[in-house]
Formats: structure tokens, sequence, C-alpha cells
């Protein structure tokens, strides 16, 4: 029987994989350098370096960053818009806003398909789902034999009331399949049901124009797979923290677009409940950016809107993640008012900073951390060889000298404008929700974030600090903790006194159907199989609405309704029971329930960490240069404690324990960190 458990997580600078053993309960991870041009590449390369006989495995799950980085690059295949007469600027129009409002030269980028590539034809279905006109299938045909001609193969669907009848969408999609046989076609209706055509409009363009380029990618790699031996479905994880296989990312690839950001907050739920904190700020920082996100009582925070730049959302369930450009290849530079910088500009992994020796002059973080004895000479077990020298050089020329400071001065800077950065992106998504950081943990964890990661804690006080056993591939760990997951939503406005519950019960009923057949289609047995109902409502007038739990059978509208101004008082303080409620959208969560890893805890012996493999120099900011051991993490036990400072080296990540601060490794394996100056 197979027994081994794969992920692997495509980072900006590295690939991560995860090696889990059902068999012996032992995990075993590598790390190999990410290929940007082709990041099947890497995944196949992390593959053979972690010895894997994939015939086996049992399960291969895979977060990836195509989709993200398609949508940055804008990098997309010849597309089309069609849509209802009239409406054909409405990726243009918005909603209005601007990133920010102040400046009158930051205009929003322009939409996804240019305007040339948007057409119209003539139909209209009223906001009940009455026709008003019917689709002219003579100007449907026209238009469809002039895509053809202009060699359009990615088309989205969008008409203007599709949500509440989908039949001209539909009938529109076929007549396109017909002329253009391979066509890929997106319909708004089918990626989004919702009543606000421009984040319909857009998350449906999004799908199209990923289509060609996430299922290209997937459907290569697990024909790959299969060549080498693997018998089961790839699985990819999605934005809202569950997987999905190559079939449904076929329909619904735009689902991948915060695919690699979420499986770090998925580990970092697991890791936190594991220690006994219900409250814990995730640290994620890698070679290009750092990923911050909250669990408050024991769950992660979900937002129903997403986008990689402002102005284009993508509507759908995703874990809440602020990213920032703070990573170990972030560029140290000067401003033009003569400020340090640190990022969002990043050498990633081409060139790369300068200690890779790869062609890149300018000084990056982990530059910064290599002058100051804080990260060694050597990565990824020796797959990354670094040059201190170049780092010395770098950070001279461009930052100490224009400044007027000392090498070690200036380093220091770098790091400690990094660790503001993320400081201050930690109380965005903490103090500004009403949370106190002093409340949590912080896990720190990416390639880079046990280097910064007591020091982040310091500032924003933050008293324990836990690491990971393997941090650079925390992330890739969370691609075997989720489960397959699909959402599904449904319009249903009016007001709840005087709503159908009949309707609301057969609209559910409906959903769960389409659910269960699409779980069926992904094999998942029937007693795996969970759904999960939903309702969101609003104070009549309101436009924003709120989500929350909906049960079945009489009384279950009502008891909804009170959940509502419950979970209304909790997010905003305040609540207005006399006020007439309405509902907005039907929501239902089908999970398939898939295997997961068993981890058996270690029994802690308490004890000191040994001879040390080696010393060195670590400059500490106000301690200076502190002569420091430096300890090899895999021969630390449950138990072992000291003080700092400290080094802690492995295969995927550096640990800096800093003076007046004390380590412990638990019986998760964990390293925990505890602030004395903080603590309480």
């Amino acid at each position: 029987m197979s027994s081994v458990r794969v992920a692997v997580d495509v980072g900006g600078t590295f690939t991560d994989v995860c090696i889990f053993d059902d068999a012996t309960q032992q995990m075993r991870v590598t790390k190999v350098p990410s290929t940007p041009s082709d990041p099947m590449i890497a995944v196949m390369n992390g593959v053979e370096r972690g010895q894997i006989d994939l015939s086996d495995v049992a399960l291969f799950s895979h977060g990836t960053t195509v989709a993200t980085n398609a949508l940055i690059t804008r990098n997309f295949p010849a597309a089309a818009l069609v849509t209802t007469r009239g409406f054909r600027d409405v990726l243009e129009i918005r909603d209005g806003t601007k990133d920010d409002l102040w400046d009158a030269y930051n205009d929003v980028s322009e939409p996804y398909i240019r305007r040339r590539d948007r057409f119209e034809v003539t139909e209209r279905v009223d906001y009940n789902g009455q026709t008003v006109t019917p689709l002219d299938e003579t100007e449907a045909r026209q238009l469809a034999e002039l895509l053809r001609r202009r060699g359009v193969k990615t088309v989205a669907v969008c008409f203007l009331n599709s949500y509440a009848n989908a039949a001209h969408e539909t009938r529109m999609r076929e007549i396109l399949e017909e002329i253009i046989p391979d066509a890929t076609v997106s319909t708004s209706a089918e990626v989004l049901p919702e009543i606000f055509e421009y984040p319909r409009f857009n998350t449906a363009v999004a799908n199209a124009v990923l289509a060609p380029l996430v299922s290209g990618y997937v459907n290569r790699l697990a024909e790959r797979l299969r060549e080498g031996g693997y018998g089961g479905d790839l699985l990819l994880l999605h934005s809202g923290g569950g997987s999905m296989t190559p079939r449904l990312v076929e329909k619904f690839p735009v689902r991948l677009a915060a695919s690699g950001i979420a499986a770090g907050a998925i580990s970092a739920k697991h890791i936190a409940q594991q220690c006994g904190y219900e409250n814990a700020v995730s640290l994620d920082m890698g070679g290009t950016s750092t990923d911050i996100s909250l669990v408050a009582g024991g769950e992660l925070r979900v937002s129903q809107e997403w986008q990689v730049e402002y102005g284009h959302p993508i509507i759908f369930p995703s874990i809440e993640v602020l990213t920032i450009g703070a990573g170990g290849g972030s560029l140290a530079h000067i401003d033009i008012a003569g400020s340090l910088r640190n990022g969002p500009q990043s050498a990633g992994a081409d060139p790369g900073p300068a200690c890779y020796a790869t062609g890149g002059d300018q000084p990056t973080n982990t530059d910064a951390n290599v002058v100051l004895g804080r990260l060694g000479t050597s990565l990824a077990g020796g797959v990354k060889q670094l040059d201190r020298a170049r780092s010395e050089e770098a950070i001279q020329r461009v930052i100490a000298e224009p400044l007027g400071m000392g090498l070690e001065e200036a380093a220091q800077a770098i790091v400690s404008v990094a660790n503001a950065n993320m400081a201050d992106a930690v109380r965005l998504v903490s103090i500004r929700r009403g949370y106190d950081p002093r409340d949590f943990a912080l896990l720190a964890f990416g390639g880079a974030g046990a280097l910064h990661g007591a020091d982040v804690a310091r500032e924003l006080g933050i008293p324990t600090v836990i690491v990971p056993p393997n941090p650079g591939v925390t992330s890739a760990m969370g691609c075997l903790l989720v489960d397959i997951q699909h959402d599904f939503a449904q319009m249903f406005t009016g007001l709840a006194s005087g709503a159908d519950e009949e309707a609301i019960e057969q609209a559910f009923v409906e959903l769960e159907t389409e659910a269960s057949a699409r779980l069926r289609h992904e094999g998942v047995a029937e007693a795996d199989a969970m759904l999960q109902r939903k309702i969101s409502m609003r104070y009549q007038g309101q436009w924003r609405s709120l989500q929350v739990p909906m049960g079945s059978g009489p009384g279950a509208l009502a008891r909804a309704v009170r959940t509502f101004h419950e979970e209304y008082e909790r997010e905003f303080a305040f609540r207005q029971d006399d006020a007439p409620v309405e509902v907005y959208q039907l929501h239902l969560g089908a999970v398939g329930k898939i295997p997961k890893p068993s981890f058996r805890p270690a029994e802690p012996v308490p004890q000191e960490p040994g001879e040390p493999e080696s010393r060195r120099p670590v400059y500490f900011g106000a301690d200076g240069w502190v002569d420091t051991p430096v300890y090899d993490r895999d021969a630390l036990r449950a138990g072992t404690a000291f003080a700092g400072p400290g080094i802690i080296n492995q295969l995927d990540s550096t640990t800096v324990v800093p003076p007046h601060t004390r380590a412990e490794i638990d019986e998760w394996l964990n390293i925990r960190i505890t602030l004395e100056e903080v603590s309480r």
C-alpha cells in the first residue's frame, strides 16, 4: 500500500518539498531553487532531490503561484469579453474608487481585457430573471466568427442580470463552442452568481484569462507525475483553504489565485492549536515577500474578496492574508528624500541577493543578515553557498557610504527597517480589528521568518515566538492538512420576515445536489462528504452583507436572524434588533474529507543543548558583537532549553535566539522563544 504523502509549495526563491511517511510517522523536507520560467521544473527537481518514488506516493498536494504570477505580470493569452449591449465599459468604470484618493496621478491599472477586445450582443434579462429582449443569435454567431478569425481561444461571457437567469449566457457559450471548438469559455453566472455586475464581470474575466495558463500547467504536471508512477489525483490548494483536482481547475482556475499564500496560514492554525494557543499571528517570510495571517479564537479569518491589484476584485472565499514586500531578497535602497527603505522591490531568485554571486549587486535582507553573522554562508543544506564579501561590498556601496554609516550599523539598519515593516503589517491585521497582539503568540516560519521572528515580537510586545520543526517548508506542510473543498452560492433577496422558508430550503437542496455531484466527480466517498449551509444577511437599505451559519428545519431562518444580530454586534460593535433584516445570498460549503498525517508528540526530557557545532560573532544591535553558539537543530531533543544568544541551523532555515530571551524545544519539536522583557 502507498504510504507516502508529498506536498510541494512553490515560492519566489525556493520550492519547498515536504514528505511524510504514514508507515514510519517520519517527515523529511528538501528545498530546491525555484524556476520562474517554468515552475514544473523546480517541482520535479524537488521530487528528484527528495528521492521520492512516485509509485509509493498516496497523495501529492501542491500550492502554486502560477495564477498569482500571471495576474501580476499580465502575461495573458489573447482573450475577449462578450457582454450585454451598452455594458462594454463595466470593467473600465469599476466602482469609482481609488487606492489613493488624494493622488490624482495614481490611476487604477487597466482591465485584464482591453476595450478593443470587449464586444456587445443584443440581449436583456431583468433583475427578476424575466427575459426582456431575447438573445440575438444572428449577432452572436457573427461575433463568434469574428473571434475565430482573430484567433481568440479564451472568452468571458458576462451578461447583465445572468445571476437571476443564466439562459442567455449558456446559449452564448454553446454558440462560441460550436464555432470555436477549442475555445475556453467562462460564464459569469457559473463562476460567480453575484448581483453586483462589476465584481462578477472581473472575476469571470480573471477566470477566463487564467484558464489556458493554469490548466495547461496543472495538466502538464499531472501527466509528468503519472509518467513517474503516481496513480492518484494531483490536489491543488486553493485560496479558500481547501484543495481541488485538475478537472475542477480547468473550470475555475481563478480559485488558485491565492493558492500559495493560503498554505502557510493553514499550517499556522494547526501548529498554534497543537501548542495550546487559540490566538496566533503567523509571519511567513520567504525570499520575496512576507505573508501575515491571524488565528483568533482558533479560526482563520476568511475574506469574500481578494485582489492582486487594486480595482480588480476576485470574489471567492479566501483565507485573509496580508502580503507585504519584505522577504530575504527585498532590496534595501535610499529614496529620493534620502531615507533608508526596504522593499517592496526584490532580487527574487534571479539574479538573487548579492551574496548569491549570480549577478545581483544590490543589498538585500539576506545580505544584511550575512554581514551581521545571523546567517551563515550556506543555505538549503549546501545548495546555495553565500559570499560574505559581496554582501559587504553591496551594503557599503549602496547604504553605508551614502548615509555616512559603518558597515555593521548599515546592515543593522536594513534589518531594523524590515522588522518595522513587518510589525506594522501585524498591527494592521490585529490592532485595526480590535485584537491586542500581546494576547497572541507569533508563529515565525518561511525561509527567513525565524531570522526575524524574535525581533518583530519584541516590537509588538508579543511574549512568545514559535518556530515550527521545519520553518522553511511549513507552507508546504499546510498542503497536507486540507480537504477537498468547494463553495457554491445563489442570490436570494428579500426581507427575512416575509421570506418563503420552503423556497429557501429548496434552493439549498438544489445547491446540495450540485455540490454532491461535484464531490462524486472528484472521487469523494459519500461518507467523507460534508455540506455546510450559510446565509448572507444585511439590515434593510445596506449595501454590504454579513455571512452567518444557517441550519435546516422549522425556525432555521429565525435562528439565523438572531445569529446575524449577534455577529453584527461582534464585528461592528453595533446592533439594531428592531430594524428589518434582508436575506441577500445563500451559500453552501462542500467538503470532501481526505486522510491527513498523524503527528506524534515526543516525551520532553529537560536537558542542556550540549556542545554547539561551532561559534561565531553575531551583531545584536545595542548588545554589539557577541560570541554566539551555533547549534544543529537535528541534535536538539524535546525538553532542551537554553538562554540566548544562540543560532540554530537546519536545512530549510536559520533561527536567531537573541540575548535576553530563552529557547525551549517542546514536545512537538517546535522552538518556543520567550522574550524575558515582555513575558507576562
